[in-house]
């Protein structure tokens, strides 16, 4: 990534990454291969998919990070970067959990209501 190097992100605990672009273009295709191993028709994936390639689309088209930070819009680089291997970690879980596959047995009556229904007294 050219340009000037950030020397804090004035977030505590948060230290500046020397080489951000790279870092967020490896989690991003990361999280792409991971997402190709569930079915097409997941709404995890699609939504998921749309999200992550819209950000390396803005990673490819620009070369400094202060760039990148305004055209994704969701933070700092370093927060980017945390986000993406955040939702790494997600997209592995989501493999072991497997939520398209059908329930192995029927939800309990009124399971998916809201409020849920007041027993009768």
């Amino acid at each position: 990534m050219a340009g000037a190097i950030k020397k804090a992100t004035g977030l505590t605990g948060l230290a500046v990454n020397a080489n951000p672009h790279h870092t967020l273009g490896i989690l991003y295709g990361k999280i792409l291969r991971t997402l190709q191993k569930m079915p097409e028709t997941a709404a995890y994936r699609k939504y998921t998919e749309q999200i992550i390639c819209e950000r390396a689309q803005v990673l490819k088209q620009c070369s400094n990070y202060q760039d990148v930070e305004k055209n994704i819009g969701c933070g700092q680089v370093e927060e980017l970067i945390v986000q993406a291997e955040n939702e790494l970690m997600l997209a592995r879980k989501m493999l072991t959990w497997k939520p398209w596959e059908p329930l192995l047995r029927e939800p309990p009556p009124n399971q998916w209501t809201w409020p849920p229904a007041q027993p009768n007294k």
